[in-house]
This record gives C-alpha cells, structure tokens and sequence, in this order.
C-alpha cells in the first residue's frame, strides 16, 4: 500500500486498533463465561421465555465455543496490555449491581413475586439471602477474571511468535 495512504487503510493489513481488541476480548470473555454458567449452573432449568431448545444450545454452547476459537485462532490479533482485564470486568460488575438494585422495584410477569430475578443464583430469596448470591458474583467475577487473563495471555503468547 502506497505511503501516502491514510492510517486507517493502511491498519487493515495489520493488527486490529487497540480499543477494538479491548472490545473483541470483552465480547469473547463474556460470551465463553456465559458458557461455562450456563452449563454449570443453568443447564436442566426451565426457561419459560425460550421459544425453541436449538436457540438455548447456540448462544450458550456453540457461540461461546465460536469464539473460543476466534480467540485461539484468529489472524493478526493484538497482543493485549495486562491493565484490559479491569476493562473486561467492569462491565459484568455494574451489571450485576445494577441488577440486585433493579430486581426488588420489577413485579416478575410469570410468578406474580413483587421481584425479578434473571437469573435463580442472583436471587436472594433462592440463596438464603444475599450472602449466598454475593458468593456467586464473587465465584463468577473470579471466574470472568480467569478467562479475561486467559485471553489477554493468549493474545500475548500469540504476539511473541510472530
């Protein structure tokens, strides 16, 4: 390419932007943890709102192995600073806030509780109280945490051999 050519059309035989591999590894991690919960703590639990049991098994088994393997495999990707885990968590942290503050103010359509829940580990009155769900969002953050250090790892391992 010409060296008169803007960055921009330059980068794209090269690594990705940086803010843009932050977002794909926020994307991957979240995507694959909600994988590993889905299959340890969700699988086998009704679900009245899903529709069709194909759709349940691509976004909470094959998606997150799809991007499993964007990870692993994918061309040219980014090597990661170690300082993009704090921007990976931050996310599902405000989200589970957000959700314990938002849960007690919604009436649940199905049930008729004056609370609703997503999911029944962040439910308070499934868990004997919000110490049970504070040990799940400690054990899924820890969880969140490894995946997000295992992708930033990834992305520098895959560096170094190039």
């Amino acid at each position: 390419m010409a060296d008169w050519a803007p960055r921009c059309v330059r980068r794209h035989r090269g690594e990705e932007p940086a803010w843009l591999g932050v977002l794909l590894a926020c994307a991957s991690t979240y995507m694959i943890v909600t994988g590993i919960v889905y299959n340890l703590l969700l699988r086998g639990i009704e679900n009245p709102s899903t529709v069709v049991a194909w759709a349940d098994e691509v976004l909470h088994l094959i998606g997150p192995a799809l991007l499993l393997a964007d990870v692993l495999f994918a061309p040219r990707r980014r090597p990661l600073r170690w300082a993009a885990i704090w921007a990976i968590i931050a996310f599902p942290l405000a989200w589970s806030v957000y959700t314990l503050l938002r849960a007690n103010t919604i009436t649940a359509p199905a049930t008729g509780n004056a609370w609703r829940y997503p999911y029944p580990f962040l439910d308070p009155h499934l868990q004997g109280g919000y110490g049970g769900v504070a040990l799940y969002i400690a054990a899924i953050t820890v969880c969140f945490t490894a995946v997000a250090a295992a992708i930033v790892w990834a992305s520098r391992a895959r560096a170094s051999r190039r």
